[in-house]
């Protein structure tokens, strides 16, 4: 077992981001201890448990971060998740004068958190596509608990392999949809038969991974835009299909309906090339 401290540069405000992961029930998160339990795993797909605990404050963020697999690759791994190398400082400067500087000052370094993995953030966007969050939270957290696995309290995603050997019947049984059930189990054989290699989209441009994963049966624009924001944590997408976001616009900007495309564009060109914090804290300010 290995402990590391961690200070990074202000603003970072852990118990939003803790409050933020608490809404998931798969988190494994408790605010008391204002500690979270990460679900990694090695280079053998061996799970293994980090656990990030806030000793700091917004202002001076300082962790405690221990655990039992390869330190170096679990600190970088965490280091990625929390985007701890991102100055939410020069975020926040951006926005002072914006046109939506009064949300970004009420939610002062509020962080653009990862899911715990690629895999793990595509099947919850394949999961959650046109579901009310509550059910979405739900199917997600059955598919988990049925074929999944539990080390140390924590929750661990089935690995693509399991998955892509279900039956379609077997993901009816946790109340999926035909179309969701083969959605998911096909797309993890295509990720156990390599034909997509999640890895290497980290170096891909936003628009080459769009080009590509919308050729899958089931993934959508919607779905590869929530893959590049919480999946490999690009700093600027404007998701402006999604509902939340034009919700959020209509009631910052006064407007009597939700806004048109054009207007989002127009509305949010001074935000680049930070569009993604912007997204990040609208869909806060509604919540």
């Amino acid at each position: 077992m290995w402990e590391e401290r961690v200070k990074i540069d202000p603003p970072y405000d852990f118990d939003r981001v803790l409050d933020r992961l608490s809404m998931d029930p798969l988190h494994h998160v408790t605010m008391a201890e204002r500690e979270v339990s990460i679900p990694m795993r090695d280079g053998d797909k061996k799970p293994f448990v980090v656990k990030v605990k806030a000793l700091g404050t917004k202002d001076a963020p300082e962790f405690l971060v221990s655990g039992s697999g390869n330190r170096e690759a679990a600190l970088k791994e965490t280091m990625r998740i929390f985007q701890w190398d991102t100055s939410l400082l020069d975020v926040q400067t951006h926005f002072r004068s914006s046109n939506i500087a009064g949300i970004f000052k009420e939610h002062d370094g509020t962080p653009l958190v990862l899911e715990f993995g690629l895999y793990e953030c595509l099947m919850k966007c394949i999961i959650h596509q046109q579901l009310n969050l509550k059910f979405a939270h739900t199917l997600t957290e059955r598919f988990v608990h049925t074929f999944g696995e539990q080390v140390d309290g924590v929750w661990f995603y089935p690995l693509p392999e399991k998955v892509a050997a279900l039956d379609y019947s077997d993901l009816r049984e946790l109340q999926f949809s035909g179309r969701k059930s083969e959605y998911v189990i096909d797309t993890s054989k295509l990720i156990a038969e390599g034909k997509i290699n999640l890895e290497e989209l980290k170096d891909q441009p936003d628009e080459d991974i769009l080009k590509e994963l919308v050729k899958i049966r089931g993934v959508g624009p919607w779905t590869v835009q929530n893959l590049l924001l919480f999946g490999l944590g690009r700093p600027n997408l404007f998701p402006v299909a999604d509902i939340g976001i034009q919700n959020a616009m209509k009631k910052h900007f006064g407007l009597d309906r939700k806004p048109t495309l054009e207007e989002m564009q127009e509305l949010s060109r001074e935000w680049d090339p930070y569009l993604s914090y912007a997204s990040l804290y609208l869909w806060r300010s509604i919540e």
